[in-house]
């Protein structure tokens, strides 16, 4: 008796097992009418998509494709020419800045034979006033040598 009166009072699972049953089997009819229905609406949709959306997108991008292709082609062609043109306008200032460079070279190559031929030159003039004066003084000294004997 306890027991039966324990299932009745306190054991709800078959009441609740079956309410669970009748909610998935409404849920499931409502549902499977509905899901038939937007699948039917997904089926006509891809069907029209396939047959005319498709085509049409792929015969805008191939026409697109080609233009697009054609406009690449000749701002490659632009970009091509004046890199051809800087590299020329590069090489004509560094071919420039050689030119300067071996024009200094060779100046500064003269101003180095001029300051020795100067300096060969200023050699040669001390070298004559020192011989010069070499003489002058041994002239003092010997008329300085006739005063001294007095």
């Amino acid at each position: 008796d306890v027991g039966e009166v324990y299932s009745r009072l306190l054991d709800h699972r078959p009441v609740i097992q079956g309410e669970i049953r009748y909610f998935v089997k409404e849920f499931e009819e409502k549902r499977g009418l509905r899901e038939l229905r937007v699948l039917e609406n997904l089926k006509k949709t891809i069907f029209e998509t396939n047959e005319r959306v498709l085509p049409k997108c792929e015969q805008a991008m191939q026409d697109n494709l080609s233009e697009t292709i054609k406009r690449l082609q000749a701002a490659n062609a632009t970009i091509h020419r004046l890199q051809e043109r800087e590299y020329e306008v590069r090489k004509l200032q560094a071919d420039k800045v050689m030119a300067r460079e071996e024009k200094c070279i060779a100046h500064w190559e003269e101003f180095m034979k001029e300051q020795q031929n100067k300096r060969a030159e200023v050699d040669e003039e001390h070298r004559k006033a020192m011989e010069r004066l070499k003489e002058q003084y041994s002239e003092m000294e010997k008329e300085l040598a006739k005063y001294v004997s007095f």
